[in-house]
């Protein structure tokens, strides 16, 4: 109970310093809550967000995916070539996509549970491959999905209805059901908390292991089909960069850095909050003409915001074990 009263407080204080930032780029320029700045925003956070649901059970294990951003677009590229080339059509590259994202979280998975590569090794290589292996493979510099199509409204935008946005609240009820009422969720946390006594429970826990990054990868597919819904025009050297703005949602959200606790929709609340950061610095350097770069300077604030929310989550669990160790000292001294 705890645990989710936390979570629960530091959600409220996420929304309140959207809510800040929001008044204070409205302050700045007006035109920052105008209706297509606010459906653009919608439309750049459904990706975002999908990326930071998958990855939330990768870290709830206390590991790391560094690929997902790059498998991403690898899933959008490499479907988008085979419908340009009319291999398929366009229905089927939904299919294609998730099917790419899965593959590569189940190989991040058997690399890590079954090889024992370190995580970050693991997926560094194969965030690698992926970027490679799409831009070889699509020879063209850009691929192009059509626009204004069912496609694009199903996914992005239906008459200035940010439709991305109700399949990201979907996903993340489906997301919440397995990390807590499904042993999916319970094994995968208890894993995070300590790996070795899951294990010695008679849990296996590399096949959970392998599904948690399965489910990243599986964000990360799902993430391509409203990434090219919203972003028509895709570039294959595109994807570095992707994963940090997601993993990064995670940790503002609440979820352990050191694995073992997580935070489903603290996920999607902590990449609205990226987004509305990208965008407003955006909007508030255009107008003052300021000679600095926005990607930049928002690369500075997250920074600083993942830094004190992984901070927060120290303090909390030296916190937590300092109280857990004074009561068994109690236990102790009494029954002696």
């Amino acid at each position: 109970m705890k645990a989710k009263k936390f979570k629960l407080q530091q959600n409220i204080i996420i929304l309140f310093a959207m809510l800040v930032l929001v008044v204070i780029f409205c302050a700045f320029n007006p035109n920052f809550i105008d209706k297509y700045n606010i459906l653009s925003m919608a439309q750049s956070l459904a990706p975002y967000a999908v990326m930071s649901l998958g990855v939330t059970f990768v870290i709830a294990t206390g590991g790391i995916d560094l690929s997902i951003g790059t498998v991403c677009i690898a899933a959008a590229v490499v479907s988008g070539k085979m419908f340009t080339t009319g291999m398929i059509p366009l229905w089927a590259t939904i299919p294609v996509m998730v099917a790419i994202g899965t593959l590569f979280g189940f190989v991040n998975g058997l690399l890590i549970a079954k090889l024992k590569i370190p995580a970050f090794i693991a997926t560094l290589g194969t965030m690698m491959f992926s970027r490679g292996l799409s831009a070889l493979i699509v020879a063209d510099p850009n691929i192009f999905f059509p626009s204004n199509t069912w496609y694009n409204r199903t996914f992005s935008n239906a008459n200035g209805i940010p439709t991305g946005i109700i399949w990201v609240l979907g996903f993340m009820l489906i997301c919440m059901y397995l990390m807590y009422k499904n042993k999916v969720g319970r094994y995968t946390l208890a894993i995070g908390s300590n790996e070795e006594a899951t294990r010695l429970s008679g849990i296996n826990t590399e096949r959970y292991k392998i599904l948690a990054y399965t489910i990243g990868g599986l964000g990360a597919g799902v993430a391509a089909i409203f990434w090219s819904a919203a972003f028509p025009t895709v570039a294959a050297a595109t994807g570095n960069g992707m994963e940090l703005d997601a993993i990064a949602g995670v940790y503002i959200g609440g979820t352990s850095a050191a694995g073992g606790a997580a935070s489903v929709s603290g996920s999607v609340i902590g990449a609205a909050l990226l987004v509305v950061i990208r965008n407003g610095l955006n909007m508030v350097l255009a107008k003052f003409n300021l000679n600095l770069n926005s990607t930049y300077v928002t690369y500075v604030l997250t920074g600083i915001i993942v830094v004190a929310a992984v901070l927060m989550d120290v303090i909390k669990t030296k916190n937590q074990n300092k109280v857990k160790v004074e009561k068994a000292t109690k236990v102790a001294k009494k029954e002696s």
